[in-house]
């Protein structure tokens, strides 16, 4: 049986390798980005079940890259699983507005995990 993909996006290494654990941990296949504009195009290809950003990627259009994924025909049924730091309100709200579907603290994400991916991948 084949894994089910997540694609990671993340930047700081000690998190993101974490998280890459993580996921393997939890029998998914991942593949791991630094580059959030190349997102949408990897995402129409690899068809992945979800997507988890890192909102405080520096240098790459992370809000774009969700409106990408939302807008395109293909991958708009995905869901996306953002993390950030707390105090990061307005980045929040903004992923929110872009089409992320679910928001999570980068404290509490590896933790919460399991709870999280349940969350993001019930069909409403």
């Amino acid at each position: 049986m084949v894994k089910p993909l997540a694609m990671l996006v993340y930047e700081k290494l000690l998190p993101g390798s974490q998280l890459v654990n993580r996921l393997q941990g939890l029998d998914y296949r991942v593949q791991a980005m630094s580059d959030a504009s190349l997102l949408p195009e990897e995402a129409i290809k690899e068809k992945p079940l979800v997507i988890i950003l890192d909102l405080s990627l520096q240098g790459s259009d992370v809000l774009a890259a969700i409106e990408g994924i939302r807008h395109q025909l293909e991958t708009a049924h995905i869901p996306i699983l953002a993390f950030a730091s707390p105090n990061q309100k307005k980045e929040q709200a903004a992923a929110v507005a872009a089409g992320a579907t679910l928001v999570a603290s980068d404290s509490g994400i590896f933790v919460q995990l399991p709870q999280l991916l349940e969350q993001v991948l019930s069909v409403e």
